[in-house]
């Protein structure tokens, strides 16, 4: 690996056009050791590759050698849009680029690791298991899931997965992304917050589940076809359990008298559509079919009015129509560049700020306070 790693180095100061002494100029690199890391006598250092990699746009993974991370989408012209999937395909090969980079500077993404039950019984049975046991293990950190609005955040905090709330161009539900460095899901912005917070669920399910090493696509989740793969099904019976645990639901239908508005209630306090919610119940068989038929002709904004919830749903609203870069990500890659192992370029490029502001920003660069005398 050194070997080819030194090779690319040359190949990269050649494309250049600067000499040797002038290109480690540039990287910030002694140009004496660069010389022997080059010649074999000396290994490139982890911060030697990150200036390297900076200097030239490639990623450490590129210089290393290391084949890329998963079979890309089919090269496109400029001129020829990116469709939904193939936008969030390309932001989830960024996101990993970047993990595996940091990954191999020594920070590596720290995923909650849940043992698959035996695969006995039946599928949504499988599946209630594990999310049950998901649940437990947010519940040991003080998270519980099925309180949570903001799902995006509980997920990272409970798990150590990264999730990306990305603009793309039409409707996309979401994907996962796992491999040896990296666990990520991707969703899209959306209007619709319950839907989005499904997706992240039904991802997640994916990861915990280990069903596919690399990527797994969901454009849809509501596509007939989809839902019927086996995957699907159990990733969106994972979903369910996780959101709207039975065991919640049988106590809180123990103390309700079944209305419209306190149906409303309690879709509106569990963050979920009043659809999901009334098939939820009748599946438990806590509410007849006549009842199901009714409640789910509700909208979200249905329930919102009868519930006094209106204000709430519109920051919900607010909340999912925003990009989110993954919180754990942001805060491991400014570590790296803390620890004086990167530069500060990845850091900057993660959050959309400019190299130069955003180093005037952490050198204390800022106006003076008003009310200093």
């Amino acid at each position: 690996m050194a070997g080819e790693t030194a090779a690319r180095v040359r190949q990269l100061i050649a494309e250049s056009g600067l000499t040797q002494a002038e290109f480690a100029v540039r990287a910030g690199l002694d140009a004496p050791k660069m010389s022997k890391s080059l010649s074999g006598v000396r290994r490139f250092t982890s911060l030697d590759l990150a200036r390297i990699a900076d200097l030239c746009g490639v990623s450490v993974d590129w210089l290393l050698g290391a084949a890329s991370i998963t079979p890309s989408i089919a090269a496109r012209t400029a001129t020829t849009p990116l469709s939904s999937a193939e936008e969030a395909i390309r932001e989830a090969e960024r996101l990993a680029r970047i993990r595996a980079d940091l990954a191999y500077l020594g920070y590596r993404q720290e995923v909650a690791r849940l043992e698959p039950a035996q695969a006995a019984g039946s599928v949504p049975a499988h599946d209630r298991d594990l999310a049950a046991r998901a649940t437990a293990h947010a519940a040991e950190k003080g998270i519980e899931l099925w309180r949570c609005q903001d799902l995006a955040s509980a997920v990272e905090a409970a798990f150590g997965v990264d999730v990306r709330i990305h603009r793309l161009p039409d409707g996309f539900d979401g994907l996962s992304w796992s491999d040896g460095d990296t666990s990520l899901i991707v969703v899209g912005t959306s209007e619709i917050p319950a839907r989005q917070r499904f997706t992240i669920a039904h991802e997640l399910g994916h990861l915990l589940a280990r069903d596919d090493q690399g990527l797994h696509l969901d454009v849809n989740l509501h596509d007939a076809e989809h839902r019927r793969k086996p995957t699907e099904r159990r990733a969106n019976a994972f979903a369910a359990e996780l959101l709207l645990p039975a065991t919640m639901l049988r106590e809180r239908a123990g103390q309700l008298t079944w209305s419209l508005e306190t149906f409303a209630r309690l879709a509106c306090e569990l963050w979920v559509s009043p659809s999901t919610l009334a098939w939820r119940l009748f599946n438990l068989q806590l509410i007849d079919k006549s009842r199901c038929d009714s409640f789910r002709t509700l909208t979200t904004w249905d329930a919102a009015r009868k519930a006094d919830a209106v204000e709430a749903l519109g920051e919900w609203i607010q909340l999912a129509s925003r990009p989110r870069i993954p919180a754990p990500l942001v805060r491991t890659t400014f570590h790296a560049y803390a620890d004086g192992k990167t530069t500060l370029r990845p850091y900057a490029n993660l959050i959309g700020v400019d190299t130069d502001t955003l180093r005037e920003a952490i050198s204390g660069m800022r106006e003076d306070p008003p009310l200093q005398p």
